[in-house]
């Protein structure tokens, strides 16, 4: 595995964090949260970028703001709307489709080859994920918009983490500002649509630590594992995320230890390890 795509590897672990850092901010508007974790994320990003002299590095031409800006306040957006617009566990199921799209998306967009092997790996971390979060699954017919949205944010996603690669002239310093914009955008999607909420001491540090880490540095280190990584092996390993989080929350107490989750750890790292073998 390359430096790079072990680096892509640790935003996978720090998006594990997500869902409980998502459930101690619990109460705060998810817009606002983003707007204000995105906020943390940029400002220190930029802190680190000028303390490097590299400020100059931020100015780009319009595709890389649109290509940056578009993938990460796309996502969030899309998938804030399907969680509000349709039942969370089915909503979730398909919004992990990203990963099956990230490894069969990089043969044609990035001409890279797939194999029997990473095929293998994506049906197993896919069906230790639908285990996992698609247990009794359905599908309402009034939820279809909801529905939509997910597919949206999975597509979103997808796109953005394989053509990251064709955008490999970007550095990844330009993200401080891709950081920022996102949650301008946040904010102003906040004002016009939810009510505004003073989170507490516990809301503040949550939000702190998303900032740093889920929504700060995670995107860093993805760019860097999809610009200079293999992306077909990331793809596959990123099922291992909801299995993850699910244990996270456990151990914090705010779940309890299934024998679904047990067997999608194994599917997962049975997946993951199949195609970490795969050639070329």
């Amino acid at each position: 595995m390359s430096s790079a795509t072990f680096a892509g590897c640790g935003a996978l672990i720090l998006w594990a964090f997500l869902a409980l850092l998502a459930r101690m901010a619990s109460g705060v508007p998810p817009l606002q949260l983003t707007a204000m974790a995105f906020a943390v994320g940029g400002l220190i990003a930029l802190a680190a970028v000028a303390a490097r002299g590299r400020l100059a590095l931020l100015r780009q031409g319009p595709l890389a703001w649109a290509h940056g800006v578009g993938g990460l306040f796309g996502y969030h957006a899309l998938y804030f709307a399907a969680l509000a617009l349709a039942p969370a566990v089915e909503a979730n199921l398909l919004n992990y489709l990203w990963p099956l799209l990230i490894v069969l998306l990089s043969a044609p967009i990035l001409g890279l080859p797939l194999g029997g092997r990473r095929i293998g790996g994506v049906a197993l971390g896919l069906a230790g994920c639908v285990l996992l979060v698609g247990a009794g699954a359905s599908f309402p017919p009034g939820a279809a918009p909801g529905f939509a949205a997910a597919v949206g944010c999975a597509l979103v996603w997808s796109v953005y983490s394989v053509t990251s690669k064709r955008m490999a002239a970007v550095p990844t310093e330009a993200l401080a500002g891709f950081c920022l914009a996102t949650a301008l955008l946040s904010a102003g999607a906040h004002a016009a649509f939810e009510t505004t909420v003073l989170p507490d001491a516990r809301q503040w540090l949550a939000v702190a630590l998303m900032g740093a880490g889920p929504l700060g540095a995670a995107f860093f280190l993805w760019d860097a594992g999809m610009k200079r990584g293999d992306p077909r092996l990331l793809g596959t390993l990123a099922y291992a995320t909801p299995v993850a989080s699910t244990l996270l929350l456990v151990v914090a107490g705010e779940g309890v230890l299934t024998w679904r989750a047990a067997v999608a750890a194994v599917l997962v790292a049975g997946g993951g390890l199949l195609a970490a073998t795969a050639r070329g």
